[in-house]
């Protein structure tokens, strides 16, 4: 059993060790265990899966927008970003008017639907919502969400070898459970959150520098507020907007945007 444990400690400290990296922009410190070629090939073949079973908007001044502000993101991240010049950019206007939603996959799809331009009234606002989207991709946040569930379930294999060997199922159960080992609520929503606050500061320089106006983030997440779609943070894996807000005001000012 003691070699057991020493075995799958090893193994989860050469992990960590191999995964550490950088986020861009805010610096933080990230564990991702996922080739980037790897990761980026994952995106396409869910970018195929999402065209195979949405419709393409005909809306031709919506995607001539969408593509516009996307192009000019994506010109600056391809500047400043090693990864961004390995992405292969393409910007998709989704109809589908019940959906206010966008995302970025790994290796630059951008997938942007209808339903969000109840809540955008110029390029600067949608320059926020995909700066957002994209800087979820550059920060190769989903990588590192898959990184932090392979470690949560090593992490637990261990902790369970160990509390099995002193004979006690019941005791197992409940210290997986505290810990929060493979939970949603215990591991993944403050991950989340912070995901999506970083996203949000990548997401506002970038904009800024493709010659948006940074502010737009706060009059977009005003009109997001009011529709009343979000539920309590705490229910959610995505900031409440008046928290977004305050943190974006904090950035804008900081970095002078």
């Amino acid at each position: 059993m003691r070699l057991l444990q020493k075995i799958m400690m090893g193994a989860i400290l050469a992990l960590l060790f191999i995964g550490c990296s950088k986020a861009p922009i805010t610096g933080r410190n990230q564990l991702i265990m996922m080739d980037q070629k790897q990761e980026m090939q994952l995106g396409y073949q869910s970018a195929k899966q999402v065209l195979s079973k949405e419709k393409i908007s005909n809306d031709t001044q919506k995607t001539a927008m969408v593509k516009r502000v996307g192009q000019r993101i994506a010109k600056v991240a391809n500047k400043r970003y090693s990864i961004a010049k390995k992405f292969k950019w393409n910007f998709y206007l989704i109809d589908n008017n019940k959906q206010a939603n966008a995302f970025c996959l790994p290796g630059g799809k951008v997938f942007v639907y209808t339903g969000l331009f109840k809540y955008i009234a110029n390029d600067d606002e949608l320059a926020a919502v995909m700066g957002h989207e994209i800087g979820h991709a550059l920060a190769r946040h989903g990588a590192e969400r898959m990184s932090r569930g392979q470690l949560a379930q090593a992490s637990g294999a261990v902790l369970q070898a160990v509390m099995i060997g002193k004979g006690s199922p019941t005791n197992t159960a409940m210290v997986m459970q505290a810990f929060g080992i493979g939970t949603q609520l215990g591991v993944m929503l403050p991950h989340s959150r912070d995901q999506e606050y970083e996203a949000d500061h990548i997401g506002v320089v970038l904009a800024s520098k493709a010659g948006y106006r940074a502010k737009a983030a706060l009059t977009f997440w005003e009109k997001f507020a009011k529709s009343g779609k979000t539920p309590p943070e705490y229910l959610s894996t995505h900031p409440a907007p008046k928290n977004r807000m305050s943190r974006l005001r904090g950035i804008i000012q900081k970095k002078n945007l």
